[in-house]
């Protein structure tokens, strides 16, 4: 829930503001920043939309791996970081 709250807050709004735009009640979305709430898969992806998120699934196995694409700006996975490192994908597919 840490990464919905950031983002909640990082967007100025408050939880009920949030609550309108996800279509939930504020007591839903305060239950769930508190942790007494468990709430199911399609109350978080509502609520990700309404902060203009798209949640991405990643297998444990591969979480670390791209936690660390994401981080280098798109450099392909086990390659060097640094001037020496490959082009980010981002500039491949613009360039």
């Amino acid at each position: 829930m840490e990464p919905l709250i950031a983002a909640r807050k990082d967007a100025g709004l408050t939880q009920a503001e949030l609550a309108d735009r996800a279509g939930l009640s504020r007591m839903t979305v305060q239950r769930m920043e508190s942790g007494t709430l468990d709430p199911r898969m399609s109350t978080v992806l509502e609520m990700c939309r309404a902060l203009g998120l798209e949640p991405m699934l990643v297998p444990t196995g591969l979480r670390q791996e791209v936690e660390a694409f994401l981080r280098s700006g798109g450099k392909y996975l086990a390659q060097p970081s640094g001037v020496s490192a490959p082009p980010s994908i981002v500039e491949t597919l613009g360039g």
